[in-house]
């Protein structure tokens, strides 16, 4: 059969598959666009003759497009091509491979392309257990190769999407469940850690790609699409734009992965070809090869893909067919071109140094052991080749619990048998290793030392021999409150990035979640080993992305471990010299049964810091203030003694699931080991005191044990002498102790500021297909460091004591050191944050182009009086030097000057209404904005500060009256406004309003449940209040919208009358039509979860070039410290790449933005041309 048009003869394409496939809409677009060649015409096989008619009357073709889906007779169409021999498009026999995995992967393997590492576990249905399979506890052997967990789990059938991913205990366990998507879902968690024990798999490591997986799209073996999504494996949910569209963004491929494009469509013979890549550690892993498969919602990739493969089918037969064609020439890529900013600066780096949130008390025993059965273990797990031996994975934990329970065994039936272990001990051992019903090594550890001549004994010289010093930890977790403070904290930090203020500053184009999920957005996410402290970046991360679900998918996918020669990682038991002599000082000092002389201030606080003078005044005499802390610990070990006898109380839950009996536990042994046998006071169990004691003032205060006060005020006066002196006494010791700690993590900070401009790793959007996206060539880099309070304290100290700023010279630097002097305590989620700006319209060689600011926040808020809150001077206030100067410094949008709200007076009754619909105002682009969309806070009369101000800052002088006045309206201003719009996303990105973070971020903490929206209306109790004219200048509109009466209780209506940002957050919650948010009834005692101090700046001013400077000098100042961050800083950039916390180290390419060290005397703000 031949087709002529007009005289002319025609190329005739033949379409042959499914018919899901064939009238899809993608194919449509294409053939649509195909059919305008002039010399191209397009038949499409029926898809009832493709599957009940013989070949022989299938249609004729020239050219066809034919490929595999479920229910398709490939064979069928394999003999059809033997009849007729059109042009293939795609290779037909290749996709007989392309159905199985192991073949894709043989083939890749052949062609040398990089792939993660696998093994292939092949079943016999009829025998299923004969097969090389050994599954451990955290890892499996296929055919003699491990794989640590995590590790993927797929079927070798490619039609079979059912995936799995496997997490080691230490991140949680369990696994998550990949499927083909379902509504809004493609993956889910579940609780389940063992593999599949029928069928035949891939098993194959698993690759840290940071939650984005890249998928590329040939047409033939020059063009490449390539789209980037978040992993399925994250958490699960598929996110949507308004049409119902998975929400796909174009990016850029590396020089390289254009070559391995090219490569997958040769290899394959598939012309049009689907494939997935992976990137992580700084190379591009191919996952996955789908075969025949479109880009979807493209017009650019709808128009390209019929221009190449038309001039294709021309090229290969226009000359057989004698039709006159030419090969029309044109340019394929079009350089970024970058947009400028204007005079306003640009936001190019945030680095953050964050401490972990709110956690059970810390725990420790020590005994000493002697019994074969635990040399037995310190030979088994490697001790003896260090001496020390940590034991965290629930196998061994499990061993050292059943050498417990069989020495207590014997101890019960022979009174008289040789066993040294006190059986006390051994029960102690015992009952905390049965805690929970479970293992995870996140909250429990055993440490043995070996003791070559034993403990030293005080009364005899006698040599006892060898012995172990078996160290039990347990406690110190992540508490649901931390979780909550650690999301709700990532939420407010989006407010940080441009666009991300009040409405998204009334347009899509930018905000982090914008800059995010378009993938110019480079974030890595550094955790040390401790399991409190990487659940805190998991669920920081949560919160600043708008994730969901579990946090263990999370932990494994977002979070690195930086457990690098102690970058962020510090060994407790090993202390400096330095460290020792400052503790045997403080203890001196802490033992004379004196009032404090002036000499005694002189040594204790000779920087003259007014937290630390503050606290020896309340103290006075340090001994007698023992002596009381000593009799209150008493009096309460004894309360809750009696709790225990009264049967009322015998199965009260504490928070967290503790017991009566484990409270007890905890304060009998902080009273037994405070006052030592010689009668004098061990003063480093003050930390201990204080810890507990804080826990239980926040959050078992409903036990109602007297005196719990007092033992918190004393305890905290104490703590708050030793913590901080711990860490050096005088600025010197500050100082060394300080670079002990910290130079490697500061000499990466350095690194950080450095490679701002690198960005050859990171995803570029492709600036042809991303419309709607105002500056596809911008990036943003965001390094995210977690970790205790050892590290928090000492970079603060480099910071203060290192000399970056002279006090005397600059005003705002000393300002800045007075209000660090006066923070008594760097509580949980203390964060100090470090910003980088360019402005675009300086010279590059200028120390002007990059301009750097220092913030910092105490963290949570304690217990103490609001009164007493040292004040700083707000987020981002203007400097002096700058005031006069251009207005807008660090902003990328001109954004409305916000009024501050006024709070009703007291004496007003609020009445509460409330209607579903949203009212909708105005409209800005393509994003509808509630009314009433800028909340900022007007506490005390104060003036209140923007994040990014439209006008010039507030000057340093305008002291607000309360730390609250920076709050709201600075860096948490925006992450509890309610927002509906049409832009990709940023509805489910936005938290619902008077959700938890206006709980964390107010002084005032109102009971749970705060109102209930969903009720319906009942008669008000006597405790509370009606309310009305909440909704000012609505009243005439409500009873036509429909508005219900509502009520709340007294203690929140009081609130909502002193605090204007709640208020304006109801309003907008009520006028919003959502759910009260479920946080907000109640949850394990959600309802005291602290707030959290807001930022405030430090300085505001600096150049690049002071900073880097600064950096140097305190890096390079100790030889010591300064071999100590090469030997770290080798170990994360030179031949490895910066690893996932759980996955196998990969060689990292050249190109990679973070992999070779400059030099250090190399100018920094030279880089950007």
């Amino acid at each position: 059969m031949i087709h002529y048009l007009l005289g002319k003869r025609q190329i005739v394409v033949g379409i042959c598959a499914m018919m899901k496939k064939s009238k899809s809409k993608p194919m449509t677009q294409i053939l649509e666009r195909l059919c305008k060649f002039d010399y191209i015409d397009v038949v499409i096989f029926p898809e009832e003759v493709i599957l009940e008619e013989p070949v022989e009357k299938w249609p004729l073709c020239d050219c066809l497009i034919s490929f595999h889906s479920k229910g398709f007779p490939l064979d069928k169409a394999v003999e059809y091509t033997k009849l007729r021999n059109p042009l293939l498009i795609n290779d037909l026999n290749m996709q007989y491979f392309i159905q199985d995995r192991r073949e894709v992967y043989r083939i890749l393997q052949e062609e040398g392309i990089d792939l993660p590492r696998y093994a292939v576990l092949n079943r016999d249905p009829d025998n299923p257990e004969e097969c090389n399979l050994v599954e451990g506890e955290d890892h499996v052997e296929v055919n003699g190769e491990g794989f640590p967990k995590p590790f993927v789990e797929k079927p070798v059938c490619a039609e079979d999407h059912n995936v799995y991913i496997y997490y080691p205990t230490s991140a949680g366990g369990g696994s998550q469940r990949l499927f083909r998507k379902i509504g809004s879902r493609s993956s889910v968690y579940s609780p389940e850690s063992s593999v599949r024990k029928t069928g035949s798999y891939i098993y194959e490591e698993f690759m840290p790609t940071d939650g984005t997986d890249v998928k590329v799209y040939t047409v033939g073996p020059d063009y490449a699409h390539a789209e980037a999504r978040k992993s399925p494996a994250l958490d699960g949910k598929v996110e949507r734009d308004s049409e119902g569209k998975e929400i796909r963004y174009p990016v850029m491929l590396t020089a390289m992965e254009k070559l391995v494009a090219r490569k997958v469509c040769l290899a394959f013979k598939q012309t049009v070809c689907g494939f997935d890549l992976l990137r992580a550690n700084g190379h591009s892993f191919v996952c996955d090869v789908n075969g025949f498969s479109f880009v979807k919602n493209s017009m650019k990739y709808y128009d390209d893909c019929a221009k190449v493969l038309g001039n294709m089918v021309m090229r290969e037969l226009a000359p057989q067919l004698h039709i006159p064609w030419s090969i029309p020439m044109e340019a394929e890529d079009i350089p970024i071109v970058p947009t400028t900013s204007g005079t306003m600066m640009e936001l190019r780096c945030v680095i953050a140094i964050i401490r972990h949130g709110d956690r059970t008390p810390k725990q420790k025993m020590k005994m000493e052991v002697r019994h074969p059965l635990f040399f037995e273990l310190f030979e088994k797990y490697g001790g003896y080749k260090s001496g020390k031996l940590k034991l965290k994975k629930p196998k061994q934990l499990q061993e050292v619990l059943d050498i417990a329970r069989l020495l207590l065994d014997e101890l019960g039936q022979h009174n008289d048998c040789e066993i040294e272990e006190k059986k006390s001990k051994l029960e102690q051992l015992k009952t905390v290793l049965e805690m929970y019903g479970h293992f995870s090594g996140i909250n429990r550890k055993v440490q043995l030392t070996y003791l070559r001549n034993g403990q030293p004994k005080a009364s005899s010289e006698e040599e006892d021999g060898p012995s172990l010093l078996l160290v039990l930890k347990w406690g110190g977790e992540l508490t649901p409150a931390g979780r909550v403070q650690a999301e709700e904290l990532g939420r407010a930090f989006r407010c940080m990035y441009p666009g991300g203020q009040g409405d998204y500053a009334g347009f899509p184009g930018c905000g982090l979640l914008r800059l995010h999920s378009t993938y110019r957005h480079d974030l890595k996410i550094y955790a040390s080993d401790e399991g409190r402290v990487q659940m805190t970046a998991a669920a920081f991360a949560k919160g600043l992305l708008a994730l969901e679900g579990e946090l263990t998918p999370i932990l494994v996918q977002m979070v690195k471990s930086a457990n690098m020669n102690g970058l962020l990682d510090s060994d407790s038991d090993s202390l400096t010299d330095c460290q020792q002599k400052v503790k045997a000082r403080l203890h001196e000092i802490m033992q004379k049964d004196q009032e404090f002389t002036m000499q005694d201030y002189e040594k204790l606080a000779p920087t003259g810091s007014p937290s630390l003078v503050n606290s020896m005044k309340i103290i006075e005499n340090p001994v007698k203030t023992c002596d009381k802390v000593y009799t209150l610990i008493q009096s309460l070990t004894s309360q809750i003694r009696k709790r225990l006898e009264d049967p009322k109380s015998a199965d009260l839950q504490l928070y967290h699931s503790e017991t009566l009996e484990l409270m007890l536990q905890r304060w009998s042994k902080l009273e037994r080991d405070f006052r030592m046998k010689n009668g004098r006071y061990d003063i480093s169990k003050i930390p201990d005191i204080y810890d507990c004691i804080k826990y239980d003032s926040q959050h078992n205060a409903s036990l109602g044990l007297e005196d719990t006060l007092e033992l918190f005020r004393l305890s905290c006066a104490l703590a708050d002498i030793i913590i901080p002196q711990e860490y050096g006494i005088s600025k010197a010791e500050k100082l060394d102790i300080a670079q002990a700690y910290c130079v490697p993590l500061m000499k990466k900070i350095q690194l950080d500021l450095q490679r701002t401009h690198e960005d050859e790793a990171v995803n570029k959007l492709h600036p042809l297909y991303s419309r709607g996206v105002m500056s596809p060539g911008r990036h943003v880099r965001t390094r995210l460091y977690f970790t205790s309070e050892s590290h928090v304290h000492s970079l603060l100290s480099m910071f203060r004591y290192g000399g970056l700023l002279n006090e005397e010279k600059d005003q705002q630097w000393k300002q800045a050191m007075d209000y660090l002097s006066a923070v008594t305590e760097l509580n949980y989620m203390t964060q100090i944050v470090i910003m980088l700006y360019e402005d675009n319209n300086k010279d590059p060689s200028s120390e002007e182009r990059f301009h750097v600011e220092l913030h910092f926040s105490p963290g949570v808020k304690g217990c103490e009086d609001e009164e007493n809150v040292p004040l700083g001077f707000g987020f981002r206030p203007a400097s002096s030097e700058n005031q006069d100067k251009k207005p807008n410094q660090g902003s990328l949008e001109d954004l409305s000057q916000d009024q501050p709200d006024q709070a009703l007076p007291v004496s007003e009754p609020i009445n509460i209404q409330r209607r579903s619909p949203m009212i909708r105002n105005r409209k800005t682009g393509s994003m509808e904005v509630l009314s009433e969309t800028s909340p900022t806070l007007s506490s005390k009369g104060c003036t209140s500060h923007r994040l990014f101000p439209s006008c010039s800052r507030q000057s340093p002088e305008i002291k607000p009256t309360s730390v609250l006045g920076s709050l709201c309206s600075g860096l948490f201003s925006a992450s509890a406004l309610g927002v509906s719009c049409s832009a990709p996303n940023l509805r489910d990105y936005v938290l619902p309003p008077c959700s938890l973070s206006s709980v964390l971020i107010c002084g005032t903490i109102p009971p749970a449940p705060l109102y209930s929206a969903s009720s319906p209306v009942l008669p008000l109790p006597s405790d509370e209040f009606p309310v009305v004219q909440l909704l000012e200048g609505l009243p005439a509109e409500l009873a036509v919208l429909g508005f219900a009466p509502l009520a709340v209780d007294g203690a929140t209506a009081h609130h909502l009358h002193h605090c204007p940002y709640h208020l304006r957050l109801f309003r907008t919650w009520l006028m919003s039509g959502q759910e009260l948010p479920e946080s907000l009834h109640g949850f394990e005692g959600l309802s005291m979860v602290p707030s959290i101090y807001p930022l405030e700046t430090l300085h505001n001013s600096l150049s690049l070039k002071q900073v880097d400077e600064f950096l140097n000098t305190v890096c390079e100042s100790s030889s010591e410290a300064h071999a100590k961050t090469m030997k770290a800083l080798s170990g994360l950039f030179d031949s490895q790449s910066q690893t996932s916390l759980y996955s196998p180290q990969q060689p990292l390419s050249s190109s990679g933005s973070e992999t070779s060290l400059r030099p250090p005397s190399q100018p920094l703000w030279r880089e950007s041309s």
